[in-house]
């Protein structure tokens, strides 16, 4: 499977580079994608961020050393990447509950995270619907909040901004706004550097922008666009697992540079009925 030889050669291209500086645009280039779809798609694959499996090889790797070499810590610590040996140790420490300065005493426990190799297994036992379509570009229009990208806190922050906007009552006026598709209030990720993104709670408008408010034009481009049933926001955090690892390896298409986009139509988001989409942004390989 090309998708999948590509994802591995990533890897490949990772764990070369794990004693010195690793170039994440070159990862993703390799995958044929942007860094941050690059980022996501390791993370739902993998159940660990990217960030943390490099962590976590890099002080494999160190402890090996310890154990079989009088390198000095300080000189690992370069070399895997850190600034100073009391960063390093905190690294060390917080994956083998040691200090670097343990590792070479006998009968010392250790853990050992071996390199990652992706095989998927396409289980195909529950259906996803979806419909392909092609989009001209869109206005939209909310709040806004700039990240750094960091995969298991976004998770955690970015529905805590949608808190903060439903709390402060922002989330009526940009409901009041939508008057294009897609109809209802829209989640999109964009800034697709592999760094940092924005973050839109924003509506589909041709409306004037507000003062208290931001606009996007989102590029026009081809969307897979998944029907997702269920309560928010377990719901959706499934099906868009299953759209990468499921989905798109056979799908005979790839990730596109656009935002990611998630669709919420007025409704009870906690009920098991409700409705909402997933907008994939593709392009045939």
């Amino acid at each position: 499977m090309e998708w999948l030889d590509r994802l591995n050669q990533s890897i490949s291209y990772i764990e070369d580079s794990l004693a010195g500086e690793i170039d994440i645009e070159k990862a993703a280039q390799i995958a044929c994608c942007s860094p941050f779809h690059f980022q996501r798609m390791f993370s739902y694959i993998a159940s660990v961020s990217l960030a943390e499996y490099i962590r976590r090889r890099r002080m494999t790797l160190a402890a090996f050393e310890l154990q079989n070499s009088e390198i000095k810590v300080i000189d690992l610590a370069l070399k895997y990447g850190y600034d100073s040996p009391t960063s390093f140790t905190r690294a060390f420490q917080n994956v083998h509950g040691v200090p670097p300065s343990a590792a070479r005493g006998e009968g010392t426990v250790l853990k050992a995270h071996p390199r990652m190799t992706f095989l998927i297994s396409i289980k195909g036992d529950v259906e996803m619907n979806y419909r392909i379509e092609k989009k001209e570009a869109f206005r939209i229009v909310g709040a806004k909040k700039h990240f750094e990208l960091n995969v298991e806190e976004n998770s955690v922050q970015v529905p805590k901004f949608w808190g903060e906007v439903i709390q402060n009552g922002r989330i009526g006026q940009i409901g009041q706004l939508s008057n294009k598709e897609p109809n209802g209030v829209i989640g999109v990720c964009t800034c697709m550097n592999g760094k940092d993104f924005d973050y839109y709670i924003a509506a589909a408008t041709d409306k004037p922008l507000p003062e208290n408010m931001h606009e996007y034009v989102v590029p026009a481009t081809t969307w897979a666009i998944f029907e997702c049933i269920g309560p928010m926001p377990s719901a959706i955090q499934e099906l868009q697992k299953r759209i990468i690892t499921e989905w798109l390896p056979t799908s005979g298409y790839e990730y596109a540079d656009a935002p990611d986009i998630e669709v919420y139509p007025e409704g009870d988001t906690s009920s098991p009925d409700y409705k909402c989409e997933v907008w994939l942004p593709i392009v045939k390989k």
